[in-house]
This record gives structure tokens, C-alpha cells and sequence, in this order.
């Protein structure tokens, strides 16, 4: 048996954790070979491969980002895409596929598999959370300590030239690590795309922390809405999965609270920080544990599935119904932080 691995769309903490886990018990206790596709779904449509074996993944535990490389390909958009993925299976002569990523990524293998019979197994990767069917994604627990982190040291700037500092976080459609950051470092407002948000009601939440003598934190997540406007975005272009960039709502937002209030504001936009450097102990545990669970899946013949956590159990769900609807944050458990707000 040869396995082939790959790791697609954005990159986050975590990755190398996975790939090390599936090379080792597929290497030690299943016999298995491995070969690694370069860059997401774009290796097995072009045939680039590195080799993938024990020595390979000595020491990736710590390091973040993927030594496979990740991108945005999608095969279903590239002239003949799937033809030439099948082609290089049987070049390559592998038997199976596991491929790890997000929404993006685990939606080509489930169609892949389904329509094209092509074996594959997922893991779930996403800084965003947003995944169904699994309690959390690896990458997103280390997202969220850097946004804490960040949120931490801008309060002492802020009260220190008492002015409002507008924190934009990832997320695109989920608002998960604007929540848990927002609420970990004390921001007095956060928002989310779940939940459009009234402008005069932020600035009233902003005015009346100034009247306690302290300078507010905004968290927002870069998808989040105005009620009486749309996405404000500063690039409209979009990626091959038809996905626009998201990024502009909290420099947007700055000015609208500096105008209504007469408060100096500044933003700080967190970006790719939130994706790089060492994966926290909870996203290698989780990332590990998945790596073991998927070649295992593997093993079983158990193909169209993705590993997920259930409570602290791994289980193995259908990929398609793992990525048929984004993972949003329910309305009761945003309600329940708005106490914290102003």
C-alpha cells in the first residue's frame, strides 16, 4: 500500500503535526509507503511529488506551517484537473489519498471519492473553526492565543494615549476567533459576521467606556457587517474555489467611530500572524491525534471519511456531510458576552 498526502488552502499550526503522525504508524505499523504531493491539490494535478517517509518528518512536530507547501487548486476548474489526478495515482502507483485542509480542500476529495472513486480520507484544518461535524479544528486554538496575545498588549497603548484601538481578526464567515479572543483579552465590544452590528451602538458602547476612564478594544472579525451596509472588503477579487479576500472592515470601522465620536482610533490587523509560527500544545495533541486516526481510516478501507473530534473521542464522519455547511456561532452564546460590551 502507498499512501499519498497532501495539504491544501491556507496553511496553520498544526500541519507538520498530522503529516508526522500518518508516516509513522502508517510506516511502523502498517508497512506502508508515502509520497508527498507539493502544494495542496496542485501536486496531484501535476504530478509533484517529494519523498515521504520517516526521516522526512523528524523534528516538524514544533514547526508551523506544511512542508508539503499548501494552495488554493482547484482541480474541478483546471482544464482536464481530475483526468490528469488519476493519471499520477497510478503513476505514483498509489492506492489512497489523505488529504488535510479546510472547507475547500476536504470538498474536492469528497467529490473526488464520490464521483470519481478516487479513495480518499480527511482531516479537518482551519484556523477559522468553522468545519461541522468536529468540536475543533487543529490551527485555531494557536490562532486564537496569538489574537489574545495581541489584544493584550494593544490595551496598554491604547489607555496609555486613551484612544480606540479597532482589533481585525480572521474568520471569514465564522466569527469564532473574534469571540473567544475578544472575550480572553477583554474587549469591550466584539463583532461578528454572524451578527450584523449597528455603528451608533458600538459608538455608544466606545463613549461609555471613555466615561469610566478607560480606552476600548474593538474586536471585529473581517467578516462582520454593518445593519445598513455590506461587506466592506478592499479587494473584490476572488481565488479559485470563488472566494473573495476578506480584510477592510476594521480600518473602515476606525473612521466611522472617529467621525461619530471625535475619539482618535486606530486599527491593527492581525492577518497572517494568526496562521504562522510554533503550533500551541492543544493543536499538536489534536493534530497528532488525527494523523493517527485518518491512516488508520485508511487502513480500514473507510474512504470518503474525515477523522473529527466528538467530546475527546476521534471519530470518522462522511466528508461531504462534514463540509455541506459552515460552523457558525450560535446567537445564545454570542448574547451571553454582550454583558462584557461598553
Amino acid at each position: 500500500m502507498k499512501v499519498g498526502v497532501l495539504t491544501g488552502g491556507g496553511d496553520c499550526p498544526g500541519l507538520n503535526a498530522v503529516i508526522r503522525a500518518v508516516v509513522r504508524k502508517g510506516t511502523q505499523e502498517y508497512g506502508y509507503g508515502f509520497v508527498g504531493f507539493k502544494d495542496g491539490w496542485r501536486g496531484p494535478v501535476d504530478g509533484d511529488t517529494v519523498p515521504l517517509g520517516i526521516p522526512a518528518v523528524r523534528g516538524i512536530l514544533p514547526r508551523g506551517g506544511t512542508i508539503l507547501g499548501s494552495s488554493r487548486t482547484n482541480p474541478f476548474t483546471r482544464e482536464n484537473g481530475v483526468r490528469a489526478i488519476k493519471e499520477n495515482l497510478a503513476k505514483f502507483e498509489v492506492d489512497a489519498l489523505v488529504a488535510i485542509g479546510g472547507e475547500d480542500t476536504l470538498g474536492v476529495a469528497a467529490r473526488l471519492h464520490a464521483e470519481h472513486g478516487i479513495p480518499c480520507v480527511g482531516v479537518p484544518k482551519t484556523i477559522d473553526n468553522d468545519l461541522s461535524a468536529t468540536d475543533y479544528t487543529f490551527g485555531f486554538d494557536t490562532a486564537v492565543g496569538i489574537a489574545t496575545e495581541a489584544i493584550d498588549r494593544l490595551h496598554t497603548t491604547a489607555e496609555s494615549h486613551m484612544r480606540v484601538l479597532v482589533v481585525e481578526v480572521m474568520g471569514r464567515h465564522a466569527g469564532w476567533i473574534a469571540l473567544h479572543s475578544g472575550l480572553a483579552g477583554g474587549a469591550n465590544v466584539i463583532l461578528i459576521p454572524e451578527q450584523r452590528f449597528d455603528v451608533d451602538q458600538v459608538c455608544a458602547w466606545v463613549t461609555s467606556r471613555f466615561k469610566a476612564s478607560y480606552a476600548p478594544i474593538v474586536v471585529v472579525a473581517e467578516g462582520a457587517m454593518p445593519t445598513d451596509g455590506e461587506m466592506v472588503l478592499k479587494d473584490a477579487t476572488t481565488d479559485s474555489f470563488g472566494h473573495v479576500r476578506l480584510s477592510g472592515v476594521g480600518e473602515w470601522l476606525a473612521k466611522e467611530i472617529e467621525a461619530r465620536t471625535g475619539k482618535e482610533a486606530r486599527t491593527t490587523v492581525l492577518g497572517h500572524i494568526q496562521r504562522g509560527g510554533t503550533p500551541s500544545a492543544f493543536d499538536r495533541w489534536l493534530a497528532t491525534r488525527f494523523g493517527l486516526h485518518a491512516i488508520d481510516a485508511v487502513r480500514d478501507g473507510d474512504f470518503g471519511k474525515m477523522v473529527a473530534l466528538k467530546g475527546t473521542d476521534i471519530v470518522r464522519v462522511p466528508i461531504a456531510e462534514a463540509t455541506a455547511k459552515l460552523k457558525t456561532v450560535d446567537p445564545a452564546l454570542y448574547e451571553e458576552v454582550g454583558v462584557f460590551f461598553g
